[in-house]
């Protein structure tokens, strides 16, 4: 059981940062400890008076164990009290029945939440754990969040991937916070200030020169960022990239479909009705397998990835694989490929299995097997079966391996079918890595 007494000089640094400014966002790399510095922040403000019921809204997995795990490991803060508000609507309802000085809800129930308590809004401390699923200003959960902000007096979001997809992200965020003080009260004010249209339609949205640099001005005074490699002494992670060429054949109907949008599948017309459309095929179509419905019925077209991480598995005899795989053809062609391999799933005995070295290989799906997951004493090494556009998906599942407590060096393999949509994505994944890491960077205190 760890004391008040472990918790290194950023964490505290980040407990006094969350009760002295109230309403502040927190971007802390993965293994910087944002669920304990939360957590004695919360304790702090307990005992102060300052607050009384706390509602931390997480992912439905973290949700479900991080929170109260965290909890009970520190001497500190395991007398703290956990309801969690998850499940069907009549569980959910009667763990808000529970006195507790924590409740605990999925990010998918916000607005259930919200509809139920009204203007009557009990929480007087919400802390939004992984807030850049917030970022979008049309999504539900933020805009009823936004109902109940007068009702809250700190409010606490937790996140290590604040612009995924640009510094547009940070906007929705932001109000959150402020209302709208520093970027503005609306997204299309933000957007005309800062931003400039561009692209096919005037649909890309690009910074203004100088913007980056305002932006992150703007939002300094109630945001604390703290990099891992600032703080922490992480083994080192080697990133490769496996390349494997597609049979000629199925690469000349690949051109054709990606130049004409349109392709004969033995009796099924394939059609690209748009470009996002077309960018998912051709994903597919990197993979070996391409849907020819509704994601329903599919046809396998090559097995070069198949091939390519077979001959990882027997470069690494021994090792414990993690892979990340995007469709489900993907999956269920890697479980017919490689019958002794697990599936992520809810069931938390499987992770205790993984970290005991009993999994050979680990299937799992990005978006399932990111935030609050520890795999690192299982295995260092990680392939990237099927690559996605999301670098927020993509840095959290990285970090699942390469993460405090890790022992080796780690490994991450992509494999990538050449001259194919899969070198997009890795191109674009690393120009969105530059942008966040630019925010970081520039919102440190230094």
């Amino acid at each position: 059981m760890l004391s008040r007494t472990d918790l290194h000089a950023y964490q505290e640094n980040a407990v006094g940062f969350i009760t002295e400014k109230k309403r502040c966002q927190l971007f802390l790399d993965m293994g910087l400890g944002k669920t304990i510095s939360t957590l004695t922040a919360i304790v702090d403000l307990i005992d102060g008076f300052a607050v009384s019921r706390v509602l931390i809204i997480a992912p439905l997995r973290v949700a479900n164990s991080v929170w109260v795990q965290e909890a009970a490991n520190w001497q500190h803060t395991k007398h703290l009290t956990t309801s969690l508000c998850t499940g069907n609507e009549r569980a959910r309802r009667a763990a808000l029945h529970k006195r507790a000085d924590i409740h605990v809800i999925n990010r998918e129930n916000v607005k259930w939440l919200v509809d139920l308590y009204g203007d009557k809004w009990p929480f007087d401390y919400v802390v939004i754990d992984e807030s850049s699923s917030f970022k979008s200003a049309k999504s539900q959960r933020f805009k009823a969040l936004k109902k109940v902000l007068h009702h809250t007096q700190y409010i606490t979001l937790l996140t290590g991937t604040p612009a995924p997809n640009g510094l547009m992200d940070l906007w929705a965020q932001c109000y959150l916070v402020d209302y709208g003080q520093a970027l503005g009260r609306t997204v299309t004010g933000f957007k005309s200030r800062f931003f400039e249209q561009s692209g096919y339609g005037g649909y890309t949205f690009s910074p203004r020169d100088g913007s980056d640099a305002k932006i992150h001005g703007l939002i300094k005074p109630y945001t604390l960022s703290m990099t891992a490699e600032d703080y922490l002494e992480l083994p080192e992670r080697i990133d490769l990239v496996e390349q494997c060429e597609l049979p000629v054949s199925v690469l000349k109907q690949y051109q054709s479909f990606e130049k004409e949008l349109l392709v004969e599948m033995g009796d099924e017309l394939i059609e690209a009705t748009s470009a996002a459309v077309l960018a998912n095929k051709l994903l597919q179509w990197c993979n070996g397998a391409i849907y020819t419905d509704e994601y329903k019925n599919w046809v396998e077209l090559h097995n070069v990835k198949l091939d390519a991480l077979a001959d990882i598995v027997d470069d690494n005899a021994g090792e414990s694989i993690l892979v990340a795989y995007n469709y489900k053809t993907d999956l269920e062609r890697l479980t017919k490929r490689f019958p002794k391999a697990v599936v992520l799933d809810k069931n938390p005995d499987t992770i205790t299995r993984w970290n005991n070295g009993e999994i050979g290989m680990l299937l799992a799906h990005p978006a399932s097997a990111g935030h609050g997951l520890n795999l690192q004493k299982g295995g260092a090494l990680a392939v990237w079966f099927g690559l996605n556009w999301s670098l927020e998906l993509y840095q959290q599942f990285n970090a699942r391996l390469h993460r405090q407590g890790q022992g080796r060096p780690v490994r991450v393999i992509h494999i990538v079918a050449k001259g194919c949509m899969d070198e997009r994505v890795m191109s674009v994944l690393e120009g969105k890595d530059a942008t966040q890491s630019a925010l970081i960077s520039a919102l440190k205190n230094k």
